[in-house]
């Protein structure tokens, strides 16, 4: 009986309720008949095509920013540098480095930029950061429809200015990460590459955490005034966390465009901040902590409910209509309004 109550501790409240909802899902799946096979194959790539986005909230908490609603920053950097390397005509695995390297110099310099916006507006960096991201869509929807130096066919409108509102991958890396080293164990296919890149990712992070400044990064975020009185830059901590995180926002989106082949422009990186503040939430993080498990707890609990569910709320409720849409949007706007309720570590 201690065992069980010290499980219950370690996993939280959170966690245990999002991991019973998941669990009556799954076996939904099974009560239902329903293609278990293709249903896991689609959680696993979900799984790595977001995780870069959730890991992009880890240094922002660690430096004492808090959760980054101003991940679209990271995101347009990307999409830049992805449709830059389409224009240029870079294919294959060459194409994909191409886009993650130009987008980082591009994050890179962005986010120098909005972490020291950050360092004058501190205590209201979330606020903030949602305006920001609201803000710099907007912003750069005019710039798509602006940029003089797209002059592919693909990627301009057929008639007028302006880059079109969806960029196909199509001959150019379109899945090369998702079927990477990929194999099948019956009907379940296993996206090798995605992981890959997901492991490697999470690699550099531990790495970074247990260097010098990765150290000096978790003392300034948890407690800032000790880390002044130790001769920490408390704002360069800030900065270099908000940098990596808009990085990591950058490298996110090209991965996850290659995984559904195409960079979707304008308005779209609007609402993914969203999905990958709530993953992180579920998986156990608070404002003033989190690493690298609940990341990846977080982020199989919040696309593995995301992609079951509407599912099995279709097959149960079959009335020939968008219904498994419908329960997406009310199953993924609800596990994240559950989520931020638990932004401060409550368990109740």
């Amino acid at each position: 009986m201690q065992q069980i109550k010290r499980l219950y501790q370690a996993i939280g409240f959170s966690r245990f309720i999002i991991m019973v909802f998941l669990a009556v899902l799954v076996l939904l799946t099974f009560t239902l008949h329903l293609d278990s096979g293709t249903i896991v194959s689609d959680v696993l790539v979900r799984i790595g095509l977001n995780s870069f986005f959730v890991l992009a909230m880890l240094p922002m908490v660690e430096c004492g920013v808090g959760l980054n609603f101003a991940l679209p920053l990271g995101i347009l950097c990307g999409q830049l540098a992805g449709v830059l390397s389409v224009e240029w005509g870079i294919q294959g695995m060459k194409g994909i480095l191409a886009a993650c390297v130009l987008g980082s110099v591009f994050a890179t310099v962005v986010g120098f930029l909005y972490g020291l916006l950050l360092n004058r507006l501190r205590g209201s960096e979330m606020m903030v950061g949602t305006y920001i991201n609201f803000s710099i869509v907007s912003l750069m929807c005019m710039g798509w429809m602006l940029f003089p130096f797209f002059t592919d066919p693909r990627i301009k409108w057929a008639m007028g200015n302006g880059v079109r509102s969806t960029i196909t991958l199509d001959g150019f890396y379109d899945k090369v990460l998702n079927n990477l080293l990929a194999f099948k164990i019956g009907n379940v296919t296993i996206p090798t590459g995605l992981f890959l890149v997901f492991g490697l990712g999470c690699l550099a992070f531990w790495a970074f955490q247990k260097s010098k400044t990765g150290v000096m990064m978790k003392v300034s975020g948890m407690n800032p005034m000790f880390g002044k009185s130790i001769g920490i830059d408390n704002d360069r901590m800030r900065v270099m966390g908000t940098v990596l995180s808009t990085i990591c926002g950058a490298i996110g989106i090209v991965i996850y465009a290659q995984g559904i082949g195409m960079y979707q422009l304008y308005t779209a990186p609007r609402n993914m901040a969203f999905p990958a503040i709530a993953a992180i939430l579920v998986g156990g993080a608070t404002l003033k902590k989190a690493n690298i498990w609940h990341v990846i707890i977080g982020v199989v609990l919040y696309q593995a409910i995301l992609t079951i569910a509407p599912v099995v709320s279709a097959q149960l409720i079959d009335d020939g209509s968008s219904l498994s849409e419908i329960a997406r949007v009310i199953i993924c706007n609800g596990v994240i309004l559950y989520a931020l309720t638990k932004i401060d570590g409550r368990k109740i």
